[in-house]
Order: C-alpha cells, then sequence, then structure tokens
C-alpha cells in the first residue's frame, strides 16, 4: 500500500544535525496520520507520499520548515524570587512571551540560573538548526473512520481516548512570566 492522505504510517527515525550529530533516535516507532493533519513535520509527509512500506531514506529539513528560526526576542531574564526553591535548568514553565499582543501562552525552558537571576528560552530546542532524517517505513494501512475523524492515529504507539481520570498532572509547571 501507498503512503497517501488517510493511512496510517510506522516509522523508525534517526535525527541528526546537518553535520550529522546524533540527536534522537526513536526507541519506539513514530505513528502518524498522514494528510495534512500536523502530525508530523510537512517536510516528512511529502518526502514520504507515494512511498510504501519498506521505504528508506534521508532528508534534510531547513529550520523554516522544521522548528523555526531561533528567535533572541523570546529569551526572558526573569528574578531568581518568582520561582520555585527547586527550580533546576532543563524544567520547563508556561509563560507569554514580550510582545505584548494577545498571543497564546508558551513553554519556556530554564537555560541557566546564575545569582538571584533565572534565563528562560521560549525557542523549541532545534530551531536554527537544519535536521537529517533517516527514515525507515515499516508499515502502512488504511486509516479507521474514526482516526480520520479524530485527526489522529488510535491504538499502539498512537493516541488512546480513555475515560478514566488516572492522569499523573501536567509535566509543566505555570508561573506567570512576563
Amino acid at each position: 500500500m501507498k503512503i497517501a492522505k488517510n493511512t496510517v504510517v510506522t516509522v523508525h527515525y534517526k535525527l541528526s544535525d546537518a553535520q550529522g550529530n546524533l540527536i534522537e533516535e526513536s526507541s519506539e516507532p513514530m505513528v502518524y496520520l498522514h494528510g495534512d493533519y500536523e502530525n508530523t513535520l510537512p517536510a516528512i509527509e511529502a518526502a514520504l507520499d507515494g512511498k510504501e512500506q519498506g521505504y528508506q531514506g534521508q532528508i534534510q529539513v531547513e529550520p523554516e520548515d522544521a522548528f523555526g528560526e531561533y528567535d533572541a526576542e523570546l529569551v526572558k531574564v526573569e528574578p531568581r524570587n518568582r520561582f520555585p526553591e527547586d527550580t533546576q535548568v532543563g524544567m520547563q514553565f508556561e509563560g507569554m512571551p514580550d510582545s505584548g499582543s494577545d498571543e497564546e501562552a508558551m513553554i519556556f525552558t530554564v537555560t541557566d540560573i546564575a545569582d538571584d537571576k533565572v534565563v528562560l528560552d521560549g525557542n523549541h530546542p532545534l530551531a536554527g538548526m537544519a535536521l537529517r532524517f533517516e527514515l525507515n517505513v515499516t508499515e502502512v494501512r488504511p486509516a479507521t473512520d474514526e482516526e480520520i475523524a479524530h485527526g489522529h492515529v488510535h491504538g499502539a504507539h498512537g493516541h488512546g481516548h480513555h475515560d478514566d481520570d488516572d492522569d499523573e498532572g501536567d509535566a509543566f509547571r505555570t508561573i506567570q512570566v512576563h
């Protein structure tokens, strides 16, 4: 079966920077609903469109087609006393950009803690980087009507809908940063 709109694609990948330094290798496959559902990067969808199970290939994705250019205006320095005592580099907090517009809240990562200041970066960690993806398609199947209606994959490695409330909570702490 060829990869086309409304197919479910299972793909293992290796992600490297433009110099070939490994950033991430999938331990579990990425499983996504193909066809402009925003479940993966458009460049990956374009590269896989029309391919079949067993396809292996490599693509390079420029920053503007991946996680955007690095935006220095998304770096903030905040007073240390606005954060919990246990704040550490790598922790993430929800906040608003400094632009003053009606933008949505975004996630900021703590990149440095010095004296009485905390440095926060709202850029995606891969912003500004050209990325290389090695792709290995291991399965292609038709999407179910429910998957198409919901716009994402259900089941193994996909998204499940659960009625129980065993959610362990949001991984992000919410602190007003401005």
